[in-house]
């Protein structure tokens, strides 16, 4: 079985009802792009917020169409196929047409520079890429300089010389099935790791691996065909996309909601009806301080019907999850935690019915297996701190082009995440920190995670990240970064006080007041820090000073 068939059923059994809508709360969008033949609902004033939406049947419809549109041009079987989108009702069509076309979707970050975006393209071989009106500034710099990218469609209006009119093409296209046969082990999808340690590495899956993430979803989540899933975070990444999957297989409406604060996320819960919200830590936080300061009142909305709340793409303090349940005690909650080399989140997770143990990752996740290993990558005992592997149908087939990478995270079928982890004694897995970025401070290992989970407590501190600094004596020193809540002031020797509670060697010898950099997948930016504080070159600095 492959993907594309649960949209082909989809279409084929609730071909009328609305598959996915578009809202963005604060702006009009261009009405020149939209889809031909799509159910458009809108709002009347010219000026206004717009709501669009788009059935089953014409989801399936356009991803043919543009399917036929890359066939039409001889377009060979395995052509690599770029998207460089912001989050729109036309992402995912164009997605699942390069995989009904037999080609592989190669998903870029919307936040990539002219570079970033050059050498992803050249590192994936792509060949046909399409990108909207965002990126215009971005291709100008670099569209001389893409030697294999022999065609770009244009997703908007006023397109630049040296592209095509996507949208506009697929009106002269056939929207019946391509005749292109696919297998689940067919390569699939390009992704790009967060490219938080330098540029990206191009992790390549197959359709198995896509399918798998669908089952896991809907089995650790159980959506219905009732369901509506509120997706915030960007397409481009495995998280949003694999989350959707579940509603994808489930046959349920999802919301793409273009805006991130506390009022239009229960806006469009209530007036959507949304049952499950994917948060971020960040997202989560501000939404809670709104309503505990009282700037939003939850008794302007209709929230009866949301009945679960799930979190992935980083750790999360105990203590939001508290003050969640305080606020929404009828929610479920799950936690979720993958990679893009395991097709994304749900290797490992939480399950709804463990909240007693909020703090842990979990266990491993439906058609998954966990373990926890030392550098000869030998089990360790329980409850001693080792490196996570995982196994399941979702792991990569390799990075893309880089056999000696693969080499060194794939290992007899076992991914090597690269994450330091714990199981206790109930067999829950708690993430410790990033291998690399583990702090040795004097002989003594510091595990940053541990340090800004307790940070995060206190009640002025809206985001912190801990990091390795230089020190002649002890070669490193853990360095808080932190990030003061809004309106609040807060010094140095409150914080000090309050890590008195911590042991002496974890606490943070150096404390900076900051803001906290976080990509678009909430991942601390530590890079950007380690660059802002020491030149991002430790080590050296260790070993001139």
């Amino acid at each position: 079985m492959v993907i594309t068939e649960f949209l082909e059923r989809n279409a084929r059994l609730y071909g009328p009802e609305t598959a996915l809508v578009e809202v963005n709360p604060s702006e009009e969008r261009d009405r020149a792009v939209t889809w031909r033949e799509a159910s458009l609902i809108e709002n009347a004033l010219p000026d206004a917020p717009y709501r669009r939406a788009i059935s089953w049947k014409d989801f399936d419809r356009q991803a043919n169409r543009f399917a036929n549109l890359l066939l039409s041009r001889g377009t060979p079987r395995g052509t690599k196929v770029g998207i460089l989108l912001m989050n729109c009702l036309e992402w995912l069509p164009f997605y699942f047409g390069i995989l009904k076309a037999g080609c592989v979707a190669v998903p870029l970050n919307f936040r990539y520079s002219s570079e970033e975006i050059q050498y992803c393209l050249e590192l994936a071989d792509v060949e046909i890429l399409l990108f909207g009106p965002e990126f215009v500034e971005r291709m100008d710099a670099i569209a001389g300089q893409l030697p294999r990218v022999h065609t770009m469609f244009f997703v908007g209006r006023d397109k630049p010389a040296y592209t095509e009119d996507g949208m506009g093409m697929l009106g002269f296209c056939s929207s019946g099935p391509p005749p292109v046969a696919l297998s689940e082990g067919d390569h699939a999808a390009i992704y790009f790791s967060s490219g938080t340690t330098g540029f990206p590495k191009a992790i390549l899956h197959d359709h198995r691996a896509l399918v798998s993430s669908c089952q896991t979803e809907q089995a650790h989540h159980g959506q219905t065909r009732e369901d509506v899933f509120l997706c915030i975070p960007p397409l481009y990444h495995t998280g949003a996309k694999m989350h959707w999957f579940g509603s994808l297989l489930s046959g349920s409406r999802a919301v793409l909601l273009r805006g991130v604060t506390p009022e239009w996320i229960l806006r469009a819960v209530t007036e959507e009806k949304c049952t499950i919200v994917w948060l971020l830590v960040p997202w989560a936080q501000d939404l809670l301080d709104a309503i505990e300061s009282g700037r939003v009142k939850l008794d302007h909305y209709l929230l009866d019907q949301w009945r679960l709340m799930h979190i992935g793409a980083q750790p999360v303090p105990p203590s939001l999850i508290k003050r969640w349940k305080s606020i929404f005690p009828h929610h479920q909650y799950d936690t979720n935690y993958g990679l893009s080399e395991s097709i994304g989140p749900g290797c490992v997770h939480l399950g709804v019915e463990n909240i007693h143990k909020v703090g842990a990752i979990g266990i491993p996740g439906y058609l998954w297996e966990a373990k926890i290993i030392d550098e000869e990558g030998r089990p360790v005992a329980q409850g001693q701190i080792g490196e996570l592997a995982v196994k399941g149908p979702g792991v990569m087939l390799c990075y893309y082009k880089n056999p000696q990478a693969t080499a060194e995270i794939l290992k007899d079928g076992w991914l090597y995440t690269g994450d330091m982890a714990r199981q206790d004694e109930d067999g829950f897995i708690f993430l410790v920190d990033r291998k690399k970025d583990v702090v040795i401070s004097g002989g003594e290992n510091l595990y940053p995670v541990q340090i800004e989970d307790f940070l995060r407590r206190h009640d002025k501190i809206s985001d912190v990240a801990v990091i390795g600094l230089p020190d002649p004596r002890l070669g490193e020193i853990a360095a808080a970064i932190i990030q003061v809540k809004e309106g609040m002031t807060l010094t140095r020797e409150e914080v000090e006080a309050f890590c008195q509670e911590l042991p002496r060697y974890k606490r943070p010898r150096r404390v900076i007041f900051d803001q906290v950099p976080r990509n678009p997948t909430g991942k601390i930016e530590k890079p950007v820090l380690r660059e802002r504080y020491c030149h991002g070159r430790l080590v050296e600095a260790q070993t001139t000073n």
